[in-house]
């Protein structure tokens, strides 16, 4: 089975959705199925279809949920230090082509939220960041041209 890297707290994030899906949303579907049933004539009864559907979905989440888990190679990033930008770093970079300031976090990629400046470490920009020290340019191919950040610091642990 191949290992992914991921953060102890993208972990935890994770369990607690596998524990909410198993103790709560399960459960729910199941009632709402048994509800919908005696509703009678199943053929053309659309909240049995809705339910059975979410239900496929809550299952087949659990089940990739247990995968991604098991799968799990925790990084201790408290433990991580050094100059050179790898997994569970913080990186602020400068935007040239957009003239602002970004910080990105790099983490597993079932964990990874661009919102929350969580960056997968297969994104194509954190797999340009790796190795690199504060100072450096890296250019990333975008789909309205390569797009250039600077590295303004790197840090470990928050």
């Amino acid at each position: 089975m191949q290992k992914f890297p991921m953060t102890g707290p993208g972990l935890q994030n994770l369990e607690a959705e596998l524990r909410q899906l198993k103790s709560a949303e399960r459960p729910a579907i199941i009632r709402a199925i048994a509800e919908a049933r005696s509703h009678g004539d199943l053929s053309e009864n659309a909240e049995y279809h809705a339910a059975r559907e979410r239900q496929s979905f809550i299952e087949g989440r659990i089940a990739e949920l247990e995968e991604i888990i098991a799968s799990a190679e925790i990084i201790d990033i408290g433990a991580l230090s050094g100059d050179t930008v790898k997994f569970g770093a913080f990186v602020d970079l400068y935007d040239e082509e957009s003239d602002r300031e970004v910080t990105y976090h790099l983490v597993g990629m079932h964990e990874a939220d661009i919102k929350a400046g969580r960056l997968s470490i297969t994104a194509p920009l954190a797999k340009a960041l790796i190795g690199k020290r504060k100072g450096d340019t890296v250019s990333v191919p975008a789909p309205g041209g390569d797009r250039a950040y600077e590295i303004l610091n790197i840090r470990f642990g928050g």
